[in-house]
């Protein structure tokens, strides 16, 4: 916080945030299957929603340092601004709350969650063999090892404990499968024991961090609010210019709050109107968002019924002018969605009427 990220380290770091969400996304969706088909998807179901939740508020975040980041055009100003969105807490708690985890942590939070579950329900990720499996598996005690020594004093001897549990258990599986025996039965309590223990370090530093001086706190969420703001207001200008009609919304600037308080009685107003302002940010956001999605949706499926067209009714001269008018409307800005979804369902019911 409070130094920028240079722009060529950003270029690298988004497109591998962008490929770990993708991926991380579908296998969500596949976890998500499995639990629904398995005898015990409802004990599951909190831990699938919270792995979504986590997901999502890094999507969210995601999307808005790729706003500030503009395809490259980008100055001190919004690089310091993106390294407060990547450093940020974000908003994954779920049910309205905001857990003080930075984007870097959220994702290994996932990575936690994701790891729990697939070992919930006994899936073998990718197929993969054993001694990969002990390699992953190695890295994570790796992680919590740096974990735990970040532990308060007071609480580090029970994590350190686990942790050589955990290391313990992890060479007697390396040990045992070097030597040929059957591990399989061991290893997926192992993944269960790692991640969770994982898991908890995450959260529980989170939540000291939550815990920390309360006016630290109020500068710090001010500042990434801020940024959040002007990535936000970014994305409302972006809709209003590319989209009709489109939301409507305020964006609140955080900056009219004042400076951060110092006497107990104000700060404690001070840190509700902040939760105000990042609840009003988020439904900003998702207004204006959505309203981008939905002409991004259009203009896909309009494509994709092109495509089926030209197998079932080729040479077709009323579809060729109803995706000829369709293109048209989305290469006018600002994008007319009314016109565009008539003209997509207009296309969409002619071509199921030539079947």
């Amino acid at each position: 916080m409070g130094s920028s990220v240079p722009a060529s380290e950003l270029l690298s770091f988004l497109g591998a945030l962008g490929e770990w969400r993708d991926r991380r996304k579908a296998e969500l969706d596949e976890l998500d299957q499995a639990a629904l088909h398995s005898p015990d998807g409802d004990a599951l179901s909190a831990d699938v929603v919270l792995s979504m939740t986590v997901w999502k508020a890094v999507s969210d975040r995601y999307e808005l340092i790729l706003v500030t980041w503009d395809s490259g055009r980008v100055g001190p100003t919004e690089t310091e601004r993106i390294s407060a969105l990547i450093w940020g807490g974000l908003d994954a708690g779920g049910a309205g709350g905001s857990l003080a985890v930075s984007l870097p942590e959220a994702c290994k939070l996932s990575d936690a969650l994701a790891a729990t579950l697939r070992a919930k329900l006994a899936l073998d990720p990718d197929d993969a063999d054993l001694a990969a499996r002990l390699r992953q598996l190695r890295a994570q005690v790796e992680r919590i090892s740096d974990l735990v020594k970040l532990e308060p004093a007071n609480v580090r001897d029970q994590a350190l404990a686990q942790h050589h549990d955990l290391d313990r258990r992890l060479t007697d599986l390396a040990d045992r499968n070097k030597r040929g025996a059957d591990i399989g039965g061991l290893i997926g309590p192992f993944e269960i024991d790692a991640a969770r223990a994982e898991r908890d370090l995450i959260v529980g530093a989170a939540t000291r961090k939550e815990r920390a001086a309360d006016v630290a706190r109020a500068r710090t969420v001010r500042g990434e609010l801020e940024a959040q703001g002007t990535a936000v207001r970014a994305l409302a200008d972006k809709a209003v210019a590319t989209v009709s009609p489109a939301p409507r919304l305020a964006v609140p600037d955080v900056t009219a709050l004042g400076p951060v308080p110092n006497t107990p009685a104000e700060l404690e107003k001070y840190l509700h109107r902040l939760d105000a302002v990042r609840r009003a940010l988020g439904q900003a956001q998702a207004a204006y968002g959505t309203a981008l999605g939905r002409r991004d949706e259009l203009t896909q499926l309009l494509d994709a019924y092109q495509v089926k067209a030209a197998s079932v009714a080729p040479g077709n001269e009323d579809l060729a002018e109803l995706y000829r008018r369709g293109r048209a409307v989305t290469q006018k800005e600002p994008v007319d969605l009314a016109r565009l979804g008539a003209l997509v369902a207009a296309y969409q019911a002619y071509l199921e009427g030539t079947k």
